[in-house]
């Protein structure tokens, strides 16, 4: 049997640590914890691929910063973001940075193991990446007009408000034609959608 991929779990806080190290080492994957990201990037050299788990606010190295520095290895090592509020602009621009989901605090098992098992998935996916782009294409082709303004807007960490006041339509408008599209793109998730648009030049 192949022996299982290493989760990475980067955080300052050791409940959180503690707490994910159970989590998925009961579901049989191999685990190891830092306290910082500094504290993985000086293990990385002798890594081998794996999924990384950070938190997004740290000292010194945030988990923006370490989605930047680790652009070139994003391939072998797809990270997940754990933020402590639902900040949509910051869960955008770490998706825009690269990651692979996020994940608000406080969280559910299930939501972590979730993501954690499809960040894996991605390790041996990359070959369906250009069938995804083409069908993701395909459902924002399927969009109106204004339903891509607002998918527009949602890309940029707009919230509804802001993307009403540009649009000239009201808030009520814009949460309609936002459940329009989620049905539409087939998103299950905010972050689903995000990384649906972003991975096409469909919105251009």
């Amino acid at each position: 049997m192949a022996e299982p991929v290493a989760v990475h779990v980067i955080d300052d806080d050791e409940v959180i640590r503690e707490m994910l190290l159970a989590l998925l080492g009961a579901a049989g994957h191999r685990v190891h914890a830092y306290e910082s990201a500094q504290a993985f990037l000086e293990r990385l050299p002798a890594l081998s691929s794996g999924c990384v788990i950070t938190d997004v606010q740290m000292p010194d190295i945030t988990g923006i910063e370490l989605l930047r520095r680790m652009q070139a290895r994003l391939a072998e090592f797809p990270i997940i973001v754990l933020t402590g509020n639902a900040d949509v602009p910051l869960a955008v621009e770490a998706l825009k940075s690269g990651a692979a989901d996020f994940i608000e605090k406080p969280f559910e098992s299930v939501t972590v193991l979730k993501a954690v098992g499809s960040a894996v998935e991605r390790l041996s996916r990359t070959s369906e990446q250009e069938s995804r782009h083409t069908d993701y294409a395909q459902r924002i082709a399927g969009l109106t007009a204004r339903e891509r303004d607002v998918l527009r807007g949602l890309v940029a960490g707009s919230s509804n408000k802001t993307i009403a006041r540009e649009l000239d339509i009201s808030p009520r408008t814009v949460e309609n034609y936002r459940a329009n599209v989620m049905v539409k793109m087939q998103a299950s998730s905010l972050s689903e959608l995000v990384r649906m648009a972003l991975l096409t030049e469909g919105l251009a």
